[in-house]
């Protein structure tokens, strides 16, 4: 389900306020085998409303956060230890001048903790 995924860098990241309106951010994803990751700052509204509801929306879309083609349903999780050092890891190789030092550095001067997600699509 995430080979379209692959070799997109910018996906729009659609999380569901507490009464059910979907708003859509755009992300940069990264793709291993059959799941994505995502990184944000612990500040962000879309962190607030991943933990609350995991269940997301994924469409591969432009720069800007404009879809490109269908979406699909998943499943977000926080990652930790290990899992959210390989996550970082994929993403900065994947991105590697936004990703891989301009997104660190401004969450670091900014004194944000940056924090990863794994992707998981929900079958139906």
């Amino acid at each position: 389900m995430l080979e379209p995924f692959v070799t997109q860098r910018t996906v729009l990241l659609t999380s569901f306020r507490r009464d059910g309106t979907p708003v859509g951010t755009p992300v940069n994803i990264a793709v291993e085998g059959d799941r994505a990751f995502i990184r944000s700052f612990d500040a962000a509204w879309k962190v607030k409303r991943m933990a609350r509801n995991p269940e997301v929306e994924v469409a591969p879309s432009t720069f800007r956060g404009e879809p490109q083609g269908p979406a699909i349903r998943a499943r977000a999780r926080l990652l930790e230890g290990e899992e959210a050092e390989h996550a970082s890891e994929l993403i900065a190789a994947k991105h590697p001048i936004l990703q891989g030092i301009l997104v660190p550095l401004g969450h670091r001067l900014k004194r944000l903790r940056t924090l990863h997600f794994e992707l998981t699509p929900i079958e139906g």
